[in-house]
């Protein structure tokens, strides 16, 4: 969900080993994305369709992927002008074609390429050259969990979830922020969504809690790895960006420092009223995710 984490735990995974980070969001919806959610979900943050009479060259086009395309292709317009990535589109996508010339064009193999040609072309990735697994990031993406996992089946989806008056509270300082009503409303939607998955799939959707991950990184991954399957490692200790430690989140995301002072203080921006309509309109859900009080963290 927006402002839950999820641009902070896709920070603390880059430099392990085992993994290739996406740099940015891995934006993979296409505009051809259209069902009951389009009209909640932005198509760039949903699972990606493809049209059945298309092509492997517009099937590359069609995935939106806008923060990495603005970054490579208009850097002054894009919010991480300062991250050095060198990458020049027109490469990666000859890469693209490339892997995919004798394979089946098929929605699985497709995301493959375009995660594949993303490192291939990346020209300064700090590659480990033991990377067995691709780790993205979108909010919400998670809604399309039965699509994705039916692509691929041993995959990991990890839900992050944090206290909604944290998160709206982060919310808040986008240039145009959702309602407090309409935010709410959405996280009560992504939320119910996720525990249903979880539940479906358990060994392969996760929830994790925001509050538990800036708490102790270590204690966090020592329990997540075994889930996922990795092995840990201390990269996992502190966010990172091409394995170059972050000493702010900015612009990857609102939080600028992920810590469990910082995320109370955030609480504390909201006034009376804010509070006391964010625990009425999201009591349900807060109850099952052990927030209801808003004092103590509950572990899950």
């Amino acid at each position: 969900m927006y402002e839950n984490g999820g641009n902070t735990l896709h920070r603390f995974f880059d430099g392990h080993p085992q993994l290739h980070v996406y740099p940015f969001e891995s934006q993979l919806g296409t505009p051809l994305v259209s069902d009951f959610l389009t009209s909640v979900f932005p198509p760039k943050y949903r699972w990606p369709e493809f049209s059945l009479s298309g092509s492997i060259d517009s099937d590359y086009e069609l995935i939106i992927d806008e923060e990495l395309k603005r970054h490579v292709k208009t850097p002054l317009a894009s919010k991480f002008r300062n991250a050095d990535l060198k990458l020049i589109d027109s490469d990666r996508k000859q890469i693209f074609l490339d892997l995919l010339k004798d394979k089946t064009r098929s929605r699985r193999n497709v995301v493959e390429a375009f995660f594949s040609s993303t490192f291939n072309a990346w020209k300064n990735y700090q590659s480990s050259g033991k990377e067995s697994h691709f780790v993205g990031y979108s909010p919400i993406v998670g809604v399309d969990a039965e699509k994705i996992f039916s692509d691929f089946p041993s995959s990991h989806i990890v839900h992050i979830v944090r206290n909604p008056l944290a998160a709206y509270s982060d919310t808040k300082k986008r240039p145009v922020p959702y309602t407090l009503s309409k935010y709410v409303q959405i996280w009560n939607i992504v939320q119910l969504m996720s525990l249903n998955f979880s539940a479906k799939f358990p060994e392969n959707f996760h929830i994790v809690r925001y509050e538990n991950l800036v708490k102790s990184p270590k204690y966090f991954f020592r329990k997540l790895v075994k889930k996922i399957h990795i092995d840990y490692h201390p990269a996992l200790e502190n966010p990172s960006w091409n394995s170059r430690k972050l000493e702010t989140l900015v612009p990857w995301g609102t939080i600028a420092t992920p810590s469990s002072k910082s995320n109370q203080s955030t609480i504390l921006e909201l006034n009376n009223h804010e509070h006391a309509e964010i625990k009425t309109q999201s009591a349900f859900i807060n109850k099952v995710l052990g927030y209801e009080r808003f004092k103590t963290i509950p572990t899950l």
